[in-house]
Order: C-alpha cells, then structure tokens, then sequence
C-alpha cells in the first residue's frame, strides 16, 4: 500500500465532496511526500487539513505515536547483548510487570548473544498459558537464531516454577538440542522478581 493509501485507512471516511483516498493525497502533497513532516504536527495543526477534525487527527497521531514507540522497543532490542538473567529481567520486567494475562514469549539470539527478535507464543489467562516446542522454533528457525531464551509471567506475583512450568522446559530444552538451537534460560517474571531457572539449577 502507498502512504496515502495507508492515512486513507486510519482517517476511514472522506466528505461529501471529497473521496477519504484524494484528501489522503491531498495531505501528503501538502507535507512533500513525507510522513514525517505529518507525525510531527500538532492536533491543531492536522485540524486545519481539509476533511480532519479532531477525532481523525487524534488517530493519526495515536497510529504514529504507536509506530515511533514499536520503533524505539526494537533498536531497544536490537542493541541489547545478553550476558546474565539479570540482562533479560531489567528488559522485560517493565513489560510484563502489571500484565494480568499469562504471556509466553520467546527471545532469539544471533551468535553474538544479541537480540534478534522477541514474540509473544502464547497469551492466557492466570496460571494457563500453554506452549509447544513446535511453535518455539518455528520462531527461532524463522529468524535464524543461533539460541533462545524463554520468559513467561505469572500474574499471580509467585516467582517460583510450577511443576508444569518445569517439564515443559525441559522437554522445550530437548528439544532445542536435536535443532541445535540451545535454550539458554527460562526467566519467570512476578511483578519485580524473577526466577532463572539456570539460576536454579532447573534446566
């Protein structure tokens, strides 16, 4: 889709005389083709565009703020080396920390120990986030990750393992060794602590 083909769809309708596309066009021949010059504006600023009051204007700033945010996590990321648990905690414990709902994420690493990409396998609720190690390496062979890390929540604000969290590691962990994809660590995150379960000895 073009710039103005993607404004179209966040500004949705257009007015009587005018198509939601053409003032999509209009608004990016005004700021020379450049979106930036669009994400910097003010409210007030997008207001005075032909066919934007304040709720479509409201939007696009929402929709580019989202897009600056997913950008600053990701050189975030980019940029982190992992030496210690305490690496992955002081990442992800702002994450995670007043998420109510289970998360199972995945972190793979290049061989440098760098971040390469992060996703969430499975959301659930309290104490019910399941996973499969299918659905773990398929990420990590996606991206080509030399290893991975993997951290879940527990909302309930108990640090410790479970039993289940405990096998399903170690069956992710065997796993990881027939794909010669080693997992490093398992890091449950509860509000401001974590359990590593290297730290522990659980893997």
């Amino acid at each position: 889709m073009s710039n103005a083909e993607l404004i179209a769809i966040l500004l949705r309708t257009g007015t009587k005389g005018e198509s939601v596309l053409n003032i999509a066009h209009k608004m990016m021949n005004k700021n020379d083709n450049d979106l930036s010059k669009i994400a910097t504006q003010t409210l007030e600023s997008l207001t005075k565009e032909t066919g934007i009051g304040k709720d479509k204007a409201a939007t696009l700033l929402a929709a580019f703020e989202l897009g600056r945010r997913i950008h600053s996590q990701q050189k975030m990321f980019s940029k982190k080396k992992i030496t210690s648990p305490e690496d992955v905690a002081k990442t992800f414990i702002p994450i995670l920390r007043h998420d109510l709902k289970e998360k199972f994420i995945v972190v793979c690493l290049n061989s440098a120990n760098k971040v390469i990409k992060h996703e969430v396998i499975s959301i659930g609720n309290l104490n019910s986030s399941v996973v499969h190690p299918r659905e773990i390496f398929k990420v990590a062979i996606d991206c080509s990750s030399a290893s991975i890390i993997l951290i879940h929540n527990h909302p309930s604000g108990n640090p410790e393992p479970s039993n289940e969290d405990i096998s399903i590691t170690q069956k992710i962990v065997e796993v990881g060794k027939v794909m010669d994809i080693p997992v490093f660590d398992h890091l449950i995150i509860a509000g401001e602590a974590f359990t590593s379960f290297v730290e522990k000895k659980l893997m």
